[in-house]
């Protein structure tokens, strides 16, 4: 039953990162193939952001490795809507093989703490900002849109709790470079609802727009979905979810699966949000991948709806 809530955005763009940021922690290898109609199946159920994969050296993330051959299979996803395909990359040399292959939106991604930026970049955080910097003038010079991730904006598995004002300077240091979108991520899990106000209200006392700003919860503890909720009461309407639940990080065992898209969808239909997204669709298509993966789907949704 919808029963919308005062306060709340009246639509939100889902940000779906479950074929880059949910396979990416996938034991095996998915196929090519599969990957590209996983995505193909995600347009089709209404998402129109789809984050397509990553663009850095497989020795890192050898489950993406075929970006280049992945990418060219992507071409008729045009045909399904107004879709965008971003894809990350990680410096310069990740960017010239993303616009060979004529991606128009791109995402650098940044840690908000110095012992998550030496383990996933192998440099400080003032180290990462000034290698971003090329990729990201480059990127706008060439009218490519440009995201932001943030990690470890709540939490570090090394060094504990993150300060509101540790984040907000990182934050401002990646719009300052030029990016269009900044995506806070949760990327262990530990932040709760009042952590996350405190955060953006000190982003926006530094002059950071909410509009500019999205959210990236992992369930770790499962406090995904209230998180995002306290997110929508401040005004942020762009959230990131995996379909299905996929996910974690290969540089921090500690990070479970992101916030599932199928529970974000159920919580915004109930709330009478506009996502554009077919939850019936969407469903089926984390069904068929689990097949592929062999296990079922961790999203709640997905498998209260698959029993039905």
């Amino acid at each position: 039953m919808t029963v919308p809530a005062d306060g709340l955005p009246a639509r939100v763009r889902i940000h779906e990162v479950g074929a880059r940021d949910g396979l990416q922690n996938e034991k095996g290898i998915v196929p090519t193939e599969v990957k590209a109609e996983f995505i193909r199946r995600l347009a089709v159920a209404g998402l129109t952001t789809i984050e397509a994969t990553s663009f850095v050296h497989p020795k890192w993330v050898p489950q993406l490795a075929d970006a280049e051959q992945l990418f060219p299979l992507l071409g008729d996803i045009a045909d399904v809507g107004d879709v965008s395909l971003p894809v990350l990359v990680p410096n310069e040399r990740g960017l010239d093989r993303a616009l060979a292959l004529g991606a128009r939106s791109i995402a650098v991604f940044g840690s908000a703490t110095e012992t998550f930026a030496r383990r996933n970049l192998n440099r400080t955080v003032d180290e990462s900002l000034a290698m971003f910097a090329p990729v990201v003038a480059r990127a706008r010079a060439d009218a490519v849109r440009v995201r932001g991730y943030l990690s470890m904006c709540f939490g570090d598995p090394w060094e504990g709790a993150v300060p509101v004002p540790q984040v907000v300077r990182v934050a401002k240091a990646l719009l300052d470079l030029g990016c269009d979108e900044l995506s806070l991520g949760d990327t262990v899990g530990v932040a709760t609802p009042g952590h996350v106000e405190a955060l953006l209200t000190g982003l926006n006392e530094a002059g950071v727009p909410t509009d500019a700003i999205g959210v990236h919860f992992h369930d770790t503890y499962g406090q995904a979905l209230s998180n995002t909720l306290a997110a929508l009461r401040h005004g942020v309407s762009t959230v990131d979810a995996s379909a299905g639940g996929l996910g974690g990080c290969p540089y921090a065992k500690s990070a479970t699966g992101n916030l599932a898209t199928e529970d974000l969808v159920w919580m915004l239909d109930g709330l009478g949000i506009e996502t554009g997204v077919d939850l019936g669709e969407l469903t089926a298509t984390s069904v068929w991948l689990a097949g592929h993966l062999g296990r079922p789907s961790p999203s709640r949704t997905v498998r209260a709806l698959a029993a039905q």
